[in-house]
């Protein structure tokens, strides 16, 4: 019975993250949302007993993945001000 609460908060958190990266304007917000999605997404592969992708999950979207998108983001240029 516990398993399938985890399963369900699991997958509420998976939807929750999801629909913020969508809905989020600033890049920076959507990138930190995309690396807790991605957190939380291993999080369900250790819960269905995969733990060697759960660490890969976890060391590459979560951590690098995220690391790159905000390096590329800081290193661009903003354009919301301008018309």
């Amino acid at each position: 019975m516990i398993y399938f609460v985890l399963q369900i908060l699991v997958l509420v958190g998976l939807v929750m993250t999801s629909l913020a990266v969508i809905l989020f304007k600033d890049l920076i917000s959507a990138a930190i949302s995309l690396g807790a999605s991605s957190l939380i997404l291993s999080l369900q592969f250790y819960l269905l007993r995969a733990p060697d992708v759960a660490i890969a999950e976890a060391a590459v979207g979560a951590a690098l993945t995220t690391a790159i998108f905000i390096f590329a983001i800081k290193a661009s240029q903003r354009e919301e001000g301008y018309r």
